[in-house]
């Protein structure tokens, strides 16, 4: 999982985006599968659903590590200006 998580922090906002939507389809996917023909290895789906919640931790971290920058970059202008 420490593999994964570090793969994570060095992709984009818009790379994660894009990786959650492949993931949400790849799930649909095998959600449909399953109903119409049992697949071989039946863990798939909850590896993909796992992976899934990860990326979404990892977006949500990036977007309030973020909003921090920006409050740090504001209240720093801030205190330089008086």
């Amino acid at each position: 999982m420490k593999k994964t998580t570090k793969e994570l922090k060095d992709k984009t906002l818009k790379e994660l985006e894009g990786e959650i939507q492949s993931l949400r389809i790849d799930i649909t996917r095998l959600r449909l599968q399953a109903k119409s023909n049992p697949p071989k290895d039946t863990n798939t789906l909850p590896k993909k659903k796992k992976r899934l919640a990860v990326v979404l931790t990892m977006l949500v971290q990036k977007k309030e590590l973020e909003k921090l920058e920006k409050v740090k970059n504001v209240e720093s202008k801030k205190t330089k200006k008086t």
